[in-house]
């Protein structure tokens, strides 16, 4: 089932949308919290977003830029403001279409479905995993977070993609290191001390400070 994120402040409209859209068979989320639109996209890891213009906080010029950072996924553009500067600009930042106010819902769902049908009949959908708004893409193996973006050694990656896929739970540092090294053998326990303080060190760097907890004896934990 392919899920859609729908970015659009009018409570109205976006109802409207999810309603329709939803009785095609698709999943739905609708955001609400327009300061953290980055939060949600990372959380639902959507298939394809629609996305208004006009926005509180931030406008969608700015969330389709932050979202191109981290993924390729399909931007669908919903606008009153369909002059042709704004098409442009929309086309520019990296949206794949665009659509008008008002529109009707018969065209946005055709509209929808080919996006679908192009972008995922020859292509695998990018995976992401996000936690306090850190994107880890596991197709490239990069983290961003905000606008920095890390480039993670195959340690760093496989430590973050055991933790994030296991937020919430304490992972010990055995199950760790027979992901780090791909082997049961025994590994001296300081490797895989030095990968962590490493990695903690370019969280840090890029103000992900105590991303990753210690809990003493047992193993470590993304909370």
């Amino acid at each position: 089932m392919y899920r859609i994120l729908i970015v659009e402040d009018d409570r109205v409209i976006a109802k409207e949308i999810e309603n329709r859209i939803s009785s095609w068979g698709y999943e739905v989320k609708c955001v609400e919290d327009f300061q953290n639109v980055f939060v949600d996209f990372g959380s639902f890891d959507p298939h394809l977003v629609l996305m208004d213009i006009s926005l509180p906080f931030y406008n969608g010029y700015h969330w389709c830029s932050e979202i191109r950072k981290v993924s390729k996924i399909p931007i669908l553009f919903i606008s009153s403001a369909s002059d042709n500067m704004n098409i442009v600009m929309a086309i520019n930042m990296g949206g794949d279409d665009f659509i008008a106010k008002p529109f009707d819902l018969e065209v946005l769902t055709a509209k929808i479905q080919a996006l679908l049908r192009r972008s995922y009949d020859f292509t695998a959908h990018n995976n992401l995993l996000e936690h306090r708004g850190a994107v880890l893409n596991t197709n490239d193996t990069t983290l961003t977070y905000h606008s920095a973006k890390l480039d993670l050694t195959k340690n760093d990656y496989r430590i973050l993609l055991t933790l994030m896929e296991n937020k919430g739970k304490v992972i010990s540092r055995e199950t760790l290191m027979v992901k780090l090294w791909e082997s049961d053998e025994y590994i001296d326990e300081n490797t895989l001390t030095v990968n962590m303080t490493r990695l903690r060190r370019k969280l840090e760097s890029i103000g992900l400070d105590d991303f990753i907890t210690t809990k003493k004896g047992i193993g470590y934990i993304i909370e």
